[in-house]
C-alpha cells in the first residue's frame, strides 16, 4: 500500500514484509512492499516516489528534522516518507540501519532525488543542512549572504558542541539508580552555563551597536527563523528534565524562555514534535524491523 503525505498521515497503517538484499527481512509500513532496499554494493535503491525518506524517533535530534520537514512542507509542499526506529530493541544497531549510518544513531535521511540510488545524510545537524540547502530554494529558513550563513552553522555548532552536555545530565540527574551529587550539580552548572550565552544572546547585551533584544539565534538584526533554531530548540525546551523549574529559569533566562514559546507557537514544530506521527509507541504502524 503506498500512502502520500499528508499534515493528517494516519496513525495506523498496515505492516506490509519485505526483504533486502543480502538475506535480510524489514517490516515497512508506510510505503507499498519494497520502498527501498540496499543491493550487493551497499547502494540505497529506491522502488517508491518519494525522494526524501526519514527514518528517525520521537528524541530531540529527531524532532528537529521532523520540524524542518514540517516547515517544508508548509512552503513547498515537501513530501517524504516516515519509517520509526524503536531504539529500545537497538534496532539502530543492526547491520541494516549501520549501512546507512554507521554511527547507529538516528535520524538518517535518504534521498534519491538525482539518480534511482540513493545518498544517506546522519547525523541531525548535517540533516538539517542539507535539507536547507538542497531543499529550500528561497532561503525562508536560510540565507543568502555569506556572513548569515555563517551564522547559522555558528550557532548549529554551539549546540551541536553543547548537546553532550545535556544528555550527560538528564543520564546523572534522572537516569541512574543511585544518585551521584557531585556529577548532578557539574553538569548543572555546565547546563547553566550554556543557558546563560544563549540568553546574552538573546537579550543583545553584547552587540556593539545597541542591546536590542534579538528573536531568533542568526541573522541580523532581530535575526529571522533559521535551522539554527530548529537544532537548538528541541533540546533546550526541555530544561525540566535536568531538575530546572520555569520559576528557577525566569529570573536568569527570560529573553531564553520568550525563544522557547515563540517557537512553540508555530504550527509546523507543533507537527512536528507531535508523538501520534513520530513517536513509535503511539505509531507502530510506520515501524521498520529488520531480522536477520
Amino acid at each position: 500500500m503506498e500512502v502520500e503525505y499528508t499534515a493528517n498521515t494516519p496513525k495506523q497503517l498496515k505492516e506490509s514484509k519485505v526483504s533486502f538484499h543480502g538475506g535480510l527481512a524489514c517490516h515497512f509500513s508506510l510505503l507499498k512492499p519494497q520502498s527501498f532496499y540496499l543491493n550487493a554494493k551497499n547502494d540505497i535503491l529506491f522502488l517508491n516516489q518519494h525522494a526524501l525518506q526519514l527514518l528517525t524517533e520521537n528524541t530531540p535530534n529527531g524532532k528537529k528534522v521532523q520540524i524542518l520537514l514540517e516547515e517544508l512542507h508548509d512552503v513547498y509542499g515537501t513530501s517524504w516518507a516516515t519509517h520509526l526506529i524503536d531504539l529500545e530493541t537497538d534496532e539502530q544497531k543492526k547491520s541494516w540501519f549501520l549501512r546507512l549510518n554507521p554511527n547507529g544513531r538516528i535520524p538518517v535521511l535518504l534521498d534519491s532525488s538525482e539518480t534511482g540510488s540513493a545518498i544517506s545524510v546522519m547525523e541531525s545537524q548535517a540533516i538539517l543542512t542539507y535539507l536547507q540547502e538542497n531543499y529550500d530554494q528561497n532561503n525562508v529558513f536560510g540565507f543568502a549572504s555569506a556572513s548569515e550563513r555563517s551564522q547559522v552553522m555558528q550557532w548549529l555548532f554551539f549546540w551541536h558542541s553543547s548537546a553532550p552536555v545535556q544528555g550527560h545530565g538528564r543520564h546523572f540527574i534522572k537516569g541512574v539508580e543511585e544518585p551521584i551529587p557531585y556529577a548532578a550539580q557539574y553538569f548543572q552548572k555546565a547546563m547553566l552555563r550554556i543557558y546563560s550565552v544563549l540568553e546574552a544572546h538573546l537579550s543583545g547585551q553584547h552587540r556593539a551597536s545597541s542591546a536590542a533584544p534579538r528573536e531568533y539565534l542568526a541573522g541580523d538584526g532581530v535575526g529571522k527563523y533559521t535551522i539554527a533554531d530548529m537544532g537548538t530548540w528541541p533540546h533546550v525546551r526541555g530544561y525540566r528534565a535536568l531538575g530546572f523549574s520555569e520559576e528557577d529559569m525566569q529570573p536568569k533566562f527570560p529573553h531564553l524562555l520568550r525563544w522557547i514559546e515563540r517557537i512553540e507557537a508555530r504550527p509546523a514544530v507543533q507537527r512536528g514534535i507531535d508523538a501520534g506521527k513520530y513517536d513509535s509507541e503511539e505509531n507502530p504502524g510506520l515501524l521498520v524491523r529488520a531480522e536477520q
